[in-house]
């Protein structure tokens, strides 16, 4: 049966809980929690990201995240937080919706970068 991405966005939003950036700040500072910039290196290079946030692309990330492929990233643990940002969070939406696919269970949308960076959440470039 065929889906359409507002299906697939629908299931993603169902399935990933949305955080703003305050509730972000407040899960960082506990620690265990990784940040991840889903958005394509142009973006991330206009804007900058999330202070300490990693850059992983969108089509790579089920490289990065599973710790069977040769491109995993060691940054990523099933044990962590993991938080999700885009441009304006749908992404980040279907991003999550394929890590809880892959195992792991504390997944967060927290939206968009612009978000982030108008409440004053520190920004690299």
């Amino acid at each position: 049966m065929a889906t359409s991405v507002k299906q697939m966005l629908e299931a993603a939003n169902a399935a990933v809980p949305k955080i703003s950036p305050a509730q972000a700040r407040e899960m960082i500072a506990k620690g265990n929690t990784l940040v991840v910039d889903i958005r394509d290196a142009p973006e991330v290079a206009a804007s900058g990201k999330a202070a300490g946030a990693v850059h992983v692309s969108r089509g790579m990330l089920e490289f990065r995240a599973d710790p069977e492929s040769p491109y995993h990233d060691k940054n990523f643990a099933k044990d962590k937080n993991v938080i999700l940002y885009c441009a304006s969070g749908g992404r980040a939406a279907l991003a999550g919706k394929m890590l809880k696919d892959l195992g792991y269970d504390k997944i967060f949308n927290m939206g968009g970068f612009k978000d982030w960076a108008d409440s004053g959440g520190a920004v690299e470039k």
